[in-house]
């Protein structure tokens, strides 16, 4: 199964059971049913949109430099420039 069969398939079941929550097919009390399930899309909307953005924040504290990446770059910014300087350009 895809990845994309899974999400699709996820949020099929979801969507089913809030469905099943919204219509009362599942006997709630009163409070649950009237108060409750209605945002309960509003509520995942807004936790998933936390969750996402403490995701974001924890990736750029933990963002690690690569020297060795910093390094070959470096080695090929001056290749270039040799090759630049043999055909006559000044790149200094």
């Amino acid at each position: 199964m895809t990845r994309a069969q899974q999400t699709v398939s996820i949020g099929l079941l979801v969507t089913s059971l809030y469905l099943a929550l919204y219509l009362q097919l599942v006997p709630l009390p009163k409070l649950v049913q009237t108060e409750i399930v209605p945002v309960l899309p509003f509520w995942a909307l807004i936790c998933f949109g936390a969750f996402l953005l403490f995701k974001l924040g924890w990736n750029v504290m933990t963002f690690h430099d690569v020297p060795e990446a910093h390094k070959e770059l470096m080695g090929e910014i001056e290749l270039a420039r040799q090759d630049l300087r043999k055909l006559g350009v000044d790149v200094d």
